[in-house]
This record gives C-alpha cells, sequence and structure tokens, in this order.
C-alpha cells in the first residue's frame, strides 16, 4: 500500500475524478479529507471511504474562501495532527466566447479554479513547512496547454495552475514538498456523457489512442505522485491525455 498512514486532503472529491482520487488514495492506505462545497454529496464519499477501512472526514469546503480553509486546515489537524497530502481537485467551468463571456462568469472561474489552489496550498503547505514533507498535487487540464475556443476563462486559469506548481516547487523543495500537476485530457464524466454524439467523435478523432480517459487514469498517476515513488520529481506537468498533445 503506497500510501499507508497518510493523510491526505483532497478538494473537490464529492464527485467525478475527485472522489475517484479520494477512494484510490483509501485503497493505497490513506485516511482522506473529502472537501467539497456540496457536504451532503462529500459525506458519501466519506463514507464509501470509511467502507475501505481508512479514516474519513467530511467537510464543507469552499476554496475561495481563506477563512474558511484555514478553519478547515485547523480541523484536520485536530482530528489527524498532520496533513501528508494535498490534491487541489476543485474546478468549475463557465464556458462562452471571450466577446461574449461576462466578467462574472470569468471571475468565477479564476477564483476557484486558480485562487482555490493558491488558497489552499498556502494553508497547507504552513502545515507541510514545519512537517519537513509532504505532497502536493494540483489538477490542471491540457486546455491550460493549449487553449480551447469557448473556455478563455477556464485555459486561463489552468495556464496558471500550471505557472503556480512550478513556483511553488521551487520555494518548497528545501523543506522536502513535492508539488507538481496532472494535466487531464478528454475524461469520461458527467459532464463528457451529456455531449452530443458528434462532438464525441470528433474529440475521439483527436486522441490517437481513440478512447476516453478515465477517472482512474487520472487516480493511478495522483497516487504515484502522492507517494514515495516520486521523490525525486517536482515541478513538472505530466499529461494524461492518450497522447492528444504531444511536446
Amino acid at each position: 500500500m503506497k500510501l499507508r498512514d497518510k493523510v491526505a486532503l483532497v478538494t473537490g472529491a464529492a464527485q467525478g475524478i475527485g472522489r475517484e482520487i479520494a477512494l484510490a488514495f483509501a485503497r493505497e492506505g490513506a485516511d482522506l479529507i473529502v472537501g467539497d462545497v456540496n457536504l451532503e454529496k462529500a459525506s458519501v464519499t466519506a463514507k464509501e471511504v470509511e467502507a475501505l477501512g481508512r479514516k474519513a472526514l467530511a467537510l464543507e469546503l469552499n476554496v475561495t474562501d481563506s477563512k474558511r480553509v484555514d478553519e478547515a486546515v485547523n480541523k484536520i489537524l485536530d482530528k489527524f495532527s498532520k496533513i501528508d497530502i494535498l490534491v487541489n481537485n476543485a474546478g468549475i467551468t463557465k464556458d462562452g466566447l471571450l466577446l461574449r463571456m461576462k466578467e462574472e462568469d470569468w471571475d468565477a472561474v479564476i477564483n476557484v479554479n486558480l485562487k482555490g489552489t493558491f488558497i489552499c496550498t498556502k494553508a497547507v503547505s504552513r502545515v507541510m513547512l514545519k512537517q519537513h514533507s509532504g505532497k502536493i498535487v494540483n489538477i490542471a487540464s491540457i486546455i491550460g496547454i493549449i487553449g480551447n475556443p469557448g473556455q478563455a476563462n477556464y485555459a486561463a486559469s489552468k495556464a496558471g495552475i500550471i505557472a503556480l506548481t512550478k513556483t511553488t516547487a521551487k520555494e518548497l523543495a528545501s523543506r522536502n514538498i513535492n508539488v507538481n500537476a496532472v494535466a487531464p485530457g478528454f475524461i469520461q464524466t458527467d459532464m463528457t456523457a451529456k455531449l452530443p454524439e458528434e462532438v464525441k467523435q470528433k474529440m475521439l478523432a483527436a486522441i490517437p489512442l481513440a478512447k476516453l480517459g478515465t477517472p482512474m487514469d487520472i487516480a493511478n498517476l495522483c497516487i504515484f505522485l502522492a507517494s514515495a515513488d516520486s521523490d525525486y520529481i517536482t515541478g513538472q506537468v505530466i499529461v494524461v491525455d492518450g497522447g492528444m498533445v504531444m511536446a
């Protein structure tokens, strides 16, 4: 078990990729803090973690509110006394062409995706600095690398996460804290399931492996980056996209 007795905070863990990461970590021996704005769904995920034999704490977590995040970190320390792993997964989309995009939609996506990653990293890194150890995994996106029409706000937020990852990796490396990013491509989620068939076919045509990824594909990489297997890896952005983007 690669994460035996580790304590991990996963944001946006009530459903989708975040939930899959939380459950995968639990199967590898970690205790979980399931953070999400939807406490009801977070509690369900927490119960699933407990069913795997690990401890779990569901927290209503608004990553854009630094005061609430600091309070959450204190609750985690009261229960677990440490935080070994942080996965910044919480994110939203509010798509629209740039010329039609509402300013509030731009602000909302930047606040949750980028500012939220900053706030959570800042709060948890204080704990990790005292521990002289920690693993931070930021969920970016290939859209932050290549851009995408109709997603200027989302692309900017994910590109910002990539830059933030590289900078914090350099700042925290001397204290044995690794910071890396995962950039998913097209993944099977509730959102992609609702897309018209012709859109799905265009997506598949752009992927050399000719299939969508699964949330577990992302979770498996997060396990690696959160474990001792990646101790000599920091400041990296690893793409999981079936070969869609090749440098």
